[in-house]
């Protein structure tokens, strides 16, 4: 049997290897690099070092993700005794020049494509779960742990009672960060009391949300974080066995989360005797098939289970009954992710950060009409405005700000009047929107606010998994109203039957997606209605040209048949 492994040990052998380098150049290779060629990036700084005889002085680190996607592919330098450089726009190119002049000449480019180390984009964020995300090899077990990684687990396996790590959770006022904000602390307490031989932990992968990729980006950047969380969770407790269930959309992150899996196991830290004492933890990684539905929990366990994912009715809630008919607790990836930092540097460092109801921070997916498209974690209740013009660089083109879109599907669209709302759980949802996993999507003044209600509409008919009649038919219903009055043949009374309809869906639609359906049309309203006004005829007599007359709520065309 393999001996458990000295976590002090592994770091400091990592670190003494490090330090042999004169220069580390650590190439992004999370998939939004990958996809704009960052293989061929690093493929090249490889090859030219070895020609130049240099690989012995230089290593090249494939890394997760910096955050400024929009820049990629990106390459950072770090040297020794100096500050590092990051290099954007990277082509094969500019890695020969990289090469010769920086990792051989010793001088950062002159004239390079570099980063300004305090552009807002970094200034302004506080990172806790994307600490390592762009520093080490995610398919190194050795890098997370050089880092501090699995000192936390260590901790709580040694030091602190299950209780202990829950009363940790609590007083660090960690919420999901899947959407709902719950308060994490109170979840493991139910399972922790719930009876049962076997009980399960799964960590939800599933984003689906238009323009977010928080999760995705989590998962393939530091995936040992999420299986620390994932046994910090389970220790806490009382599981025995967890699922991370991912989309077969991240081929990357279902790849590098199951390589975590099996090194971790290599190295005692999943397995029946997690580094040498009695907890028994191992994790499995499950494949959907991309439904948002399976975003919802029970939707999420027929699915891991083989089954169709539909949701239930619930009570029983999963932490009384779920997979299997076993006590199950599902924890959002990002939750999950934060976890290693609480019990690791205590909930006070945790509870500092943010406001008073929403501790901690945030990470969003920045998308949409902005200079700077990426992943940004920030400290709960930012304002917006900063979001938007300092880190995200504002609108391009010298258009204007409109709206931002969070939350999704399930969200509301934010107008410029409310640019100043700090970004927390509280003032997201009194606007009519909501945090939502972490999508921010921009729009600029050319975009027609019916039109993105339509949009998300559309998402969310195709998205419905059929199983109760509100959500069926509503979302099919929804739609055809949006787009008759989108296309300027829509009637004042469609307006009055989408409102009415709307209201009706979310109060009895089965599951969330049929019930949050309707928000970004309640939001659109709320804030825009002009703009829906302007784009409505008083009756037939005024339809255009060709148009024929149409019962009220019966779709004109295709579009609405389903």
């Amino acid at each position: 049997m393999a001996a458990t492994i000295d976590l002090d040990d592994v770091a400091n052998v990592e670190l003494e290897a490090r330090s042999r380098f004169t220069h580390r150049a650590l190439v992004c290779t999370s998939t939004g690099c990958l996809s704009a060629g960052a293989a061929n990036v690093r493929a090249t700084l490889e090859a030219d070092l070895t020609e130049a005889e240099a690989d012995h002085d230089v290593q090249v680190v494939p890394t997760g993700c910096p955050g400024l996607c929009s820049r990629g592919p990106l390459v950072t330098v770090e040297s020794r005794g100096e500050e590092s450089t990051l290099y954007q726009y990277v082509d094969e190119d500019a890695a020969h020049t990289i090469v010769r002049e920086h990792l051989v000449g010793g001088a950062p480019v002159e004239g390079g494509d570099i980063v300004p180390p305090d552009i807002p984009f970094y200034a302004k964020q506080h990172q806790v779960v994307l600490a390592y995300a762009g520093r080490i090899d995610p398919d190194r077990l050795e890098d997370y742990v050089a880092e501090g990684g699995y000192r936390a687990l260590s901790k709580a396996l040694t030091s602190m009672t299950p209780e202990q790590v829950i009363e940790a959770i609590d007083a660090s006022g960690l919420r999901g960060r899947g959407g709902a904000g719950y308060p994490t602390a109170r979840k493991w307490e139910l399972l922790h009391d719930a009876p049962g031989e076997h009980k399960y932990v799964v960590a939800n992968g599933d984003e689906g949300d238009p323009g977010a990729y928080m999760d995705r980006t989590i998962m393939d950047s530091d995936p040992h974080r999420v299986l620390e969380g994932m046994a910090l969770a389970a220790y806490a407790t009382g599981a025995d066995k967890g699922y991370i269930y991912v989309r077969a959309e991240y081929p990357l992150a279902i790849e590098r989360l199951e390589r975590a899996i099996r090194a971790a196991k290599r190295a005692k830290l999943l397995g029946r005797s997690v580094l040498g004492t009695g907890f028994a933890f191992d994790i499995e990684v499950r494949v959907g098939a991309g439904a948002f539905v399976c975003g919802e929990e029970t939707a999420l366990m027929a699915s891991i289970e083989g089954r169709r994912g539909t949701p239930s009715l619930r009570p029983p809630y999963p932490t009384e009954r779920g997979l299997w008919g076993a006590p199950t607790m599902i924890n959002n990836v990002e939750t999950l992710a934060n976890v290693p930092a609480i019990v690791g540097k205590g909930p006070e460092a945790f509870a500092a950060v943010g406001t008073e109801t929403s501790k901690g921070t945030k990470v969003f997916a920045l998308a949409g009409s902005v200079t700077n498209t990426g992943l940004i974690e920030v400290p709960m209740g930012i304002p917006l405005r900063e979001i938007v013009f300092d880190m995200a660089g504002g609108i391009p083109n010298g258009k204007a700000f409109k709206a931002a879109q969070t939350g999704g599907p399930s969200g509301g669209c934010i107008p410029a009047a409310y640019l100043d709302t700090p970004v927390d759980y509280e003032h997201l949802r009194a606007l009519g929107s909501m945090m939502g996993s972490g999508g921010l999507v921009v729009m600029d003044e050319t975009v027609k606010m019916p039109e993105v209600a339509r949009f998300y509409m559309e998402f969310c008919r195709d998205e419905s998994c059929g199983k109760c009649t509100p959500c069926r038919a509503g979302t099919v219903k929804m739609y055809a109203f949006l787009d008759r009055i989108c296309r300027g043949v829509g009637r004042k009374r469609d307006l009055q039957h989408l409102e009415s309809l709307c209201r009706t869906v979310r109060e009895t639609s089965l599951c969330g997606l049929g019930q949050s359906a309707p928000n970004p049309v309640f939001s659109t309203l709320e804030h825009f209605r002009e703009e829906y006004l302007e784009l409505l005829v008083e009756d037939e007599e005024f339809l255009p040209a060709g148009a024929a007359p149409t019962a009220p709520g019966a779709p004109t065309d295709e579009a609405g048949a389903r």
